[in-house]
């Protein structure tokens, strides 16, 4: 694991060992102590603005019990070393953050823990289209690098003004697809001081379900989650038993909103052209979960006899078509997400939204021109998904891997917090039970 690593023109040295300045700490009263420095160790939504966000769902690992080729997450980050002069503040005070750099948008989400759940504190979106022209090229382009490493800027300048504690910094499909991906890297590295973690799909799909599952409906039996993205999809059949879901079985394909629109190409503009670009991307998607179709046959038939099907998305398509579903006239994430709404409304929205003209849709509240030429590929892999786990209700997830980044970070922190106490304690520092409740 990488430590987060400024270029060296933003690097901070120890307060009064600069030359030619005066000491950070000349003039402050006796005993007073300069604040600490950001430090954060990275390695590897839209939630809306800085305000503090309840985000309600349990910190704990994500439990990992399925065939090959579901591999294990891989360590937690450790904190990068502090000064002598600096104080790791106590848990429930420190900041964590996760950076999600996907084909289509770059997200960062910081908080700190609050009770069983956290407290977003800060939040960053904004659309790259890093994975534009790959299907084609095979390579990221110089433009789509330019925009992500412009994003990821910023989200280096708020991870140093935040004062994070750790952090975790992910990239996904484009980044797995491109040859110069790993060049690209490198490169961010260099620039911003992040270290982006390539990740592998099983774990996209674990920080998925750990981020969203606290939104599914209660119930028995297996249940599907699913997290359509910008490169890729991905589907998990998670047994919901325990507290933290189970993976049972899932499927990653490489069609998402950006790579599937572009495979098919540019579109004429008649309705007859827009029917059949429709039909071959349901066929697309169809055929790529074909096996993963199959194998869940028994799982759905088992959940169908035990209390009916259950299904959550978490996605731009969902968010976007639930508010459509609703009428919003603009996004409300409140209003979203944790929304359960009726799968035969969304497939009606989808069927409307693949059949209109690219002009109709800008004008659609809630889609606009970033999401207009893609919300067609959503809806098609949302009927695909459909057509496998025919639930009657979805349920709606405005959350997924920055949240189940955050969470697993906490999860290692306040284990290690909570050691350090016990530590303290055995040694007749502390009183009490050392436990924080």
């Amino acid at each position: 694991m990488a430590e987060f690593d400024p270029p060296a023109q933003q690097r901070r040295t120890r307060p009064g060992k600069r030359r030619g300045r005066k000491s950070a700490s000349r003039g402050k009263p006796k005993g007073a102590r300069p604040a600490p420095a950001a430090s954060a160790t990275i390695t590897a939504g839209p939630v809306s603005g800085p305000d503090p966000q309840p985000v309600e769902a349990p910190v704990a690992s994500m439990a990992m019990n399925a065939p090959s080729p579901v591999v294990s997450a891989p360590p937690p980050p450790i904190e990068a070393p502090r000064a002598p002069w600096q104080k790791t503040p106590p848990f429930h005070r420190q900041a964590y953050a996760a950076i999600d750099l996907g084909t289509n948008n770059c997200r960062l989400l910081i908080a700190r823990p609050s009770g069983d759940h956290f407290m977003v504190i800060d939040a960053f979106s904004r659309v790259v289209r890093l994975g534009e022209g790959l299907a084609q090229s095979g390579r990221l382009s110089d433009a789509a690098m330019d925009r992500a490493l412009g994003a990821l800027h910023v989200c280096a300048d708020k991870l140093r003004k935040r004062g994070v504690h750790l952090a975790r910094s992910v990239a996904t499909e484009a980044c797995r697809r491109a040859t110069n991906g790993e060049e690209f890297i490198e490169r961010v590295h260099r620039e911003t001081g992040i270290r982006l973690n390539i990740i592998t799909a099983e774990e996209e799909a674990r920080l998925a379900v750990l981020g969203c599952h606290i939104l599914l409906e209660p119930g028995c039996g297996p249940a599907m989650i699913f997290d359509i993205g910008g490169g890729s999809t991905e589907m998990v059949l998670v047994d919901t038993s325990d507290a933290v879901p189970r993976i049972l079985d899932w499927q990653s394909v490489p069609w998402g909103v950006v790579s599937l629109t572009e495979s098919i190409g540019p579109i004429e503009l008649t309705p007859e052209a827009r029917a059949a670009a429709y039909t071959e991307m349901r066929g697309r998607i169809t055929e790529g979960f074909a096996r993963f179709a199959e194998r869940v046959t028994p799982a759905r038939e088992t959940a169908a006899v035990e209390g009916g099907l259950r299904l959550l998305g978490t996605s731009g398509t969902v968010t976007t078509l639930a508010s459509l579903h609703l009428g919003l006239p603009q996004y409300d994430r409140s209003a979203v997400d944790g929304l359960i709404v009726p799968t035969a409304s969304m497939r009606e929205i989808s069927q409307r939204l693949a059949h209109i003209s690219p002009a109709e849709r800008v004008a659609v509240p809630c889609i606009g021109r970033e999401r207009a030429d893609l919300v067609v590929a959503g809806c098609a892999i949302l009927e695909s998904i459909f057509d496998i786990w025919p639930a009657e209700r979805l349920g709606i997830a405005d959350r997924g891997i920055r949240e189940g980044i955050l969470r697993s970070l906490m999860a290692a922190g306040g284990l290690g917090d909570r050691r350090a106490a016990e530590t303290a304690q055995g040694k007749g520092v502390l009183q009490g039970k050392g436990e924080r409740a």
